[in-house]
């Protein structure tokens, strides 16, 4: 078990304003970090997400399009997923799993990047970035996951939710739609940290949380709502840290690697 740690990163940020993400509270400018995660495991390492694409350091308007406009990445080529693996030495054969919160873009940057890797998701997730809403479209950039020969795992909800992934209590996805049709937070379990409640987008910040506002973009007001109320009872029941999705103001309070969490 001492193997087991949680690896937090951030590639880069996105400029954009309050408004977009608390709703309706103002136009001032708000920079928010995007992070993603790793968790290294005796029976395969596990990537959460990944961040932006790579291409969005070199080309982000001719990766992204007109989504610039609203959300401006600022993401130097060093900060991509596989290259900040690389810096802590993890081979990129040794991911056994993708797992994916959802597919909106600025979570994305894992997929197809490891070639031994099976990546997970909420069918409901990657049925709908394939024929999205029109309000919803600029979030999906289909390049990023409509890529040949990717291995899937799907995931239903009616199903498969608190679902084990190596059956040890370690990793667990918590279905949570709201911002996404298909979301879903994680429930890590460290042997010496405990629980850590990653919200992903579920809760941007801790002001969405503590139900102070809600997110500047969702599917679905009334999921989003229950979503955090069944993650808030979640952490109280497993005493789990709680890691808001893009938060400026907590996400520093975080080790961030090389310093990781076990």
């Amino acid at each position: 078990m001492s193997d087991i740690r949680l690896y937090m990163f951030s590639c880069g940020t996105l400029k954009t304003i309050t408004a977009s993400i608390k709703m309706n509270q103002g136009n001032e400018p708000y920079e928010i970090p995007v992070p993603w995660f790793l968790i290294t495991h005796p029976k395969g390492n596990v990537v959460i997400d990944g961040g932006n694409a790579a291409e969005v350091a070199t080309k982000p308007r001719g990766h992204w399009g007109d989504v610039c406009d609203v959300y401006e990445p600022v993401m130097r080529e060093d900060e991509a997923c596989l290259s900040q693996l690389a810096s802590l030495g993890i081979d990129p054969a040794s991911v056994r799993y993708v797992l994916q919160s959802h597919l909106h873009l600025d979570h994305t940057g894992a997929i197809g990047r490891f070639s031994n890797a099976t990546h997970l998701v909420q069918r409901a997730e990657y049925e709908y970035a394939f024929t999205p809403d029109w309000f919803a479209a600029g979030g999906y950039i289909r390049p990023d996951f409509d890529r040949p020969g990717l291995k899937w795992h799907f995931l239903d909800d009616k199903f498969d939710d608190h679902y084990d992934l190596y059956g040890d209590g370690v990793i667990r996805t918590i279905f949570t739609p709201g911002h996404a049709p298909g979301h879903q937070s994680f429930l890590i379990t460290l042997p010496r940290s405990g629980p850590m409640l990653l919200t992903i987008d579920a809760a941007y910040t801790t002001d969405h949380w503590d139900e102070k506002a809600l997110p500047g973009f969702l599917a679905s007001t009334v999921d989003t709502v229950r979503s955090v109320r069944k993650l808030r009872a979640l952490a109280e029941k497993t005493g789990a840290a709680v890691v808001t999705g893009h938060d400026p103001v907590a996400w520093p309070t975080f080790k961030h690697a090389p310093e990781f969490y076990d």
